[in-house]
């Protein structure tokens, strides 16, 4: 047939294909890549981005089933994860995932602040991917609360409670993800609209973006390590991907299998239930919160993330005041260690 041979496709679609090709080469194939890239634990930026196409592939599969009503969502749950055929199967990649993505961003946003990878000219890069991180957080919140059941219920009530203490727009931002006052019916298809568009379409556009300023500034080099060696993208970093890959299905399906996600009760609107908890990448700040005033802890949540958000700028300013101080590594690992007791202290609790 005519349609398979290349001329009839080069007569129809007249690009030019070996340019496009030459592109392609020296853009992702021969990109040079440092050598300590090779080690596994530098290499985990593609990690979310692999986990980001396995939740659209099964999140889009559990939209054949999933009914965003208040009267059908949590027994079409059920019905997925015990009447489809490998619906629990196809739940729990999705779940796990879920988790294991927002573990691997915040691994690689550690990892990129304690090699200062940060530091000029890629500070914009940071910015997106402090905006990748609140993305993927917001993927998870909005994911959880459509289960209908009764904690994931009276979690979305206390977190959109939160929201309406942010200052100016708190009520306003309360309003438009619970579709009025109260959660409601408008409230989970709301949820369900921007864990399945609107969230995913700006996850996906962050992507490209970060993707895009790699490739135009390239992979930073550890500080002191500068030009000791590059190694071309393909094979060796592509095929390093394709073991992630297959390591990551594994991963996901044992735990799928062993450790299926639950379904709880069904929500009940009447009745608040003796304990409340978020999921455990919440638990930081619900572990605050519960120390302090409300009022006090949202507005140390968000100056953190503003801090967050434009630390390269405040890193070069500690760094012009005192060069030598360890400003950065004593600020980090404080977070890490008051974030990381306060979620210990909150699996713990009974």
């Amino acid at each position: 047939m005519s349609v398979l041979k290349k001329e009839w496709w080069m007569e129809r679609v007249p690009l030019d294909y070996e340019k496009a090709m030459g592109i392609v080469r020296d853009a992702f194939i021969k990109e040079p890549i440092p050598v300590h890239m090779k080690k596994w634990y530098y290499a985990m930026g593609a990690t979310p981005l692999i986990l980001f196409l396995l939740q659209v592939t099964t999140g889009l599969l559990l939209t054949f089933y999933f009914i965003p009503s208040p009267d059908m969502a949590y027994e079409s749950v059920r019905h997925i994860q015990q009447d489809v055929p490998l619906g629990f199967w196809i739940r729990g990649l999705h779940r796990w995932g879920a988790n294991l993505m927002i573990i691997t961003v915040f691994l690689h946003m550690i990892r990129v602040f304690f090699t200062r990878a940060y530091r000029k000219p890629r500070e914009i890069n940071w910015i997106l991917g402090t905006l990748l991180l609140g993305t993927t957080l917001t993927m998870g919140f909005t994911g959880y609360s459509l289960t209908y059941n009764q904690l994931s219920y009276w979690a979305t009530t206390v977190g959109t409670n939160l929201v309406n203490q942010l200052p100016l727009i708190g009520h306003w931002l309360l309003r438009f993800m619970r579709g009025g006052e109260e959660v409601s019916a408008n409230t989970l298809t709301r949820f369900f609209v921007l864990h399945e568009l609107f969230v995913p379409s700006i996850l996906f556009l962050l992507i490209v973006g970060h993707i895009f300023m790699i490739h135009l500034h390239g992979v930073a080099e550890l500080e002191g390590h500068e030009g000791e060696g590059y190694y071309a993208f393909y094979p060796d970093h592509f095929v390093k991907g394709v073991y992630i890959t297959l390591f990551l299905l594994v991963l996901m399906s044992t735990l799928a299998i062993l450790i299926p996600p639950g379904i709880g009760i069904h929500a009940d609107p009447t009745q608040t239930p003796m304990h409340i908890k978020p999921e455990w990448y919440f638990y930081s700040i619900y572990g605050l919160l519960k120390l302090v005033p409300l009022w006090l802890g949202v507005y140390l949540v968000l100056a953190f993330l503003i801090v967050l958000v434009f630390w390269p700028f405040i890193d070069d300013w500690f760094r012009a005041k005192w060069p030598k101080a360890p400003i950065g590594y004593v600020l980090g690992s404080a977070t890490a260690v008051l974030a990381l007791v306060f979620t210990i202290m909150e699996l713990v609790a009974k």
